[in-house]
């Protein structure tokens, strides 16, 4: 084992960190989007485990939601991101979300701070 190496690593499971800047004027639409692809998500075992909402009105350069999303696996996002029932819903999307960032990464066991 290399020194220093990260061994702290949990599980292969994928976990996105998701930065989304909405357009202000579509929010039915977002939602709806979000709705269905959270659907569509959960057939591959995919989850967006938490959503985090950032009031920025007079900041269209910032993000307006965080999601937290996970699936059992790489593959698992790849076969949703080709599901033709999301692909289905790219016009909506489009519409209401101007700007996505996503990172990639894999759970960590937490600091065991007692």
């Amino acid at each position: 084992m290399i020194p220093n190496e990260v061994t702290r690593t949990v599980s292969i499971r994928l976990t996105l960190v998701v930065l989304l800047s909405i357009d202000p004027e579509r929010a039915d639409e977002f939602e709806q989007f979000e709705s269905s692809a959270a659907t569509i998500m959960k057939r591959y075992g995919g989850k967006i485990e938490r959503r985090v909402r950032f009031e920025s009105p007079d900041d269209s350069s910032r993000p307006q939601e965080l999601h937290v999303v996970t699936f059992p696996d790489h593959e698992s996002f790849e076969r949703y991101r080709r599901d033709p029932d999301l692909q289905a819903l790219a016009a909506l999307r489009a519409k209401a979300i101007r700007r996505t960032v996503v990172w990639e990464g894999v759970d960590l066991s937490p600091f065991d701070v007692s």
